[in-house]
Parts: structure tokens; C-alpha cells; sequence
């Protein structure tokens, strides 16, 4: 009887979010078996316990999900999880903390499509405002657009906590080859004529950026919104939107609502956890990996 495809799913949290319990079950994972309230000083044994016990059919039948809230606390915890293996006893990891690294890969590939498409532009050099931008998925939208050679700058209402965040990225996640800046709300109205490209990232049914806002936006293309309850948190960015003008906007810039970029999302995350479980070798996958794929599915809306 051939082994089953088994996901061991690890999270800080006292519970295992049922999306991302639901995503693996369609990706194939016949058993996902949470654990709940991990430590990192507890990965390394758990990770061991996983390879060991099933010898070297079972192990290609094995990988590892890590979950949870925070995303420096996620990627640590991949990085313990790979130096826990003992070749040839090696299974595959994928953290997608609150599903921040899927998100902010799906909503920065969205945003670089619209730029090539509708103006022809690279991503690359533009002024970024990510704003509500010190949560998960706004670190890591920060992230990937610096890292890909933009002018990035979080927004937050705390300028303490937005600098404090901007260093973690530019420490951790950009190994020092990046340079966020963070900044307090109160600058927003500085920032906005020469921001070319704005991710609203905040809490649900907030608005970060009014139609007076918009109008200031001179130099504005693309704006993305990852808020679907009302209202939206870019003025005139539907839920549905993928590419559609925003009114308000005196720049002809674009807007991306968050049920589209949902969609990229939910592609790129269920691609990531298939590929686990049918590449031949062990794969570590974060938001790096969720970019590259989601790129890909941004040009291919199916």
C-alpha cells in the first residue's frame, strides 16, 4: 500500500487557520496534522520526528507548512526546519504566515503587470508607498518592491513603530541590501506627489487613502487595495477591479482591488503547496519563491 502524502502543518497560534488547511486538502495532502502553539526552540525536534519515521519512500511523501502571524518568526522557523535535516532524509517546507508571503507576492505581481501593460513601465526604480504598510503583509509588499530595485517607503501611525519596522525588512528579510524607509501618517501628504505605485495593506473597512488623496497623486499609475469590506481602502478601487481606471485619479492611474488579487494569491499559494508535494527534492519556499511564481499567474489571468 503506497504511503500517504502527509503535511505536518506548525503554528505559533492556538489555532491552524482552516484556509490554509483547505488549500493543502486541494492540493493533494491527504493528512494535514496540526500543531498548535509551536516555539522555534521546538521545530528542530519535530522536524527530525517527521523524516525519521518513515524512511526514504515515506520522506518524499512528507513536507512541512509553517503558519502562524509574524513573518520574521515564520522565516526563522523555516530556517531551523532546513538545518534540521539530515540528507538523504530531507522534506520540503513552504512558510506563508497569515498568508502575508502569497498576498504581497500576488499583489506586487499584479501591480508590476499593470505598469508594464497599461504604461509600459518597469517596476524597478519607481517610488513605492505601502500604507498601513508595518503589518505582514505590508512588510513584505515593502520587501519584495525594494528588493526588486523600487524606492519604498512604509506608512504607519506610529513613526517609531513604521523606522523600527523599515529595519527588521532591511536587516532580515533584505539581508541589508535594502533600503525602506518608515514614516508616520502625518507625511502621507509630502509623499503623494511622486509616488507612482501605492499598496493600501491595513485592517478590513478602513479607508487609507481618500479621493483628495488620489488627486494629489500626480505621478500615481497603479494603486492596490487588499481591503473587500466597504470601504475600500483606496478610494474607487473596487474588490473586483484588475487594471480598471480609477475615477478620482487625475493621473490615469489603474486600480486593483483585492478579490483580484485574491485570485493570484490563491493560484500562487496552491501551486506552492503542489509543488512540494511532487518535486523529487526538498524545496524551501517563502516570499521569494511566491513572487517568482506569482508573476508568472499574474500575466495568466486563468
Amino acid at each position: 500500500m503506497e504511503k500517504p502524502y502527509i503535511l505536518h502543518m506548525l503554528t505559533t497560534e492556538k489555532n491552524l487557520s482552516p484556509f490554509d488547511v483547505n488549500m493543502a486538502q486541494d492540493a493533494g495532502w491527504q493528512v494535514t496534522m496540526p500543531y498548535l502553539n509551536v516555539a522555534e526552540s521546538e521545530v528542530q525536534g519535530l522536524i527530525q520526528d517527521a523524516i525519521f519515521s518513515r524512511g526514504p519512500v515515506g520522506v518524499k511523501r512528507t513536507a512541512c507548512f509553517i503558519g502562524g502571524r509574524d513573518p520574521e518568526t515564520a522565516v526563522k522557523m523555516l530556517e531551523i526546519a532546513k538545518a534540521a535535516m539530515v540528507p538523504p532524509f530531507q522534506i520540503s517546507v513552504l512558510a506563508d504566515p497569515s498568508g502575508a508571503f502569497t498576498t504581497a507576492a500576488a499583489m506586487v505581481a499584479a501591480a508590476e503587470r499593470e505598469l508594464k501593460s497599461k504604461f509600459g513601465a518597469e517596476l524597478t526604480g519607481k517610488k513605492v508607498l505601502v500604507l498601513a504598510g508595518t503589518g505582514p503583509v505590508g512588510q513584505i509588499a515593502a520587501v519584495l518592491c525594494a528588493k526588486a530595485g523600487c524606492e519604498v517607503t512604509i506608512l504607519g501611525r506610529q513613526r517609531e513603530k513604521s523606522e523600527r519596522v523599515a529595519k527588521v525588512c532591511n536587516a532580515f528579510f533584505g539581508a541589508g541590501k535594502t533600503e525602506i524607509q518608515g514614516e508616520a501618517n502625518d507625511r502621507i501628504g509630502d509623499l503623494l506627489p511622486q509616488a507612482e505605485v501605492i499598496f493600501a495593506t491595513g485592517a478590513a473597512g478602513i479607508q487609507l487613502l481618500g479621493a483628495d488623496q488620489l488627486q494629489a497623486a500626480s505621478r500615481l499609475r497603479v494603486a492596490a487595495d487588499v481591503n473587500a469590506v466597504p470601504p475600500p481602502g483606496i478610494f474607487g478601487v473596487d474588490p473586483l477591479a484588475d487594471g480598471a481606471p480609477i475615477a478620482a485619479s487625475l493621473s490615469g492611474a489603474v486600480g486593483i482591488g483585492a478579490l483580484a488579487i485574491g485570485n493570484i494569491k490563491y493560484r500562487t499559494h496552491q501551486r506552492l503547496l503542489s509543488q512540494m508535494r511532487e518535486s523529487a527534492s526538498a524545496l524551501y519556499l517563502h516570499f521569494d519563491q511566491a513572487f517568482s511564481l506569482a508573476r508568472e499567474l499574474a500575466v495568466n489571468k486563468r
